[in-house]
């Protein structure tokens, strides 16, 4: 398994909390639909927080996954 440097350990760590904290808005949203109803605007933005949150998790998992070269000079790789 090949070394991450830190910038996408840092990444990955953010993707996962995105993860879980749009697990937490959609238990929430679903929460708010029980108790309430779904024309209502806090409805409307914890689904919207989902679809975010869940974009932001995708771009910083590819970006902790990415594979790096080693720009510096007089380095053989």
């Amino acid at each position: 398994m090949r070394k991450r440097k830190i910038g996408q350990k840092i990444s990955w760590g953010i993707a996962m909390f995105c993860y879980l904290l749009s697990l937490v808005a959609a238990s929430y949203a679903v929460y708010w639909q029980i108790d309430n109803s779904t024309d209502h605007p806090i409805f409307a933005s914890l689904l919207a927080s989902v679809v975010f949150l869940i974009g932001c998790g995708i771009v910083l998992h590819v970006i902790a996954n990415a594979n790096l070269p080693n720009l510096k000079p007089g380095s053989d790789g």
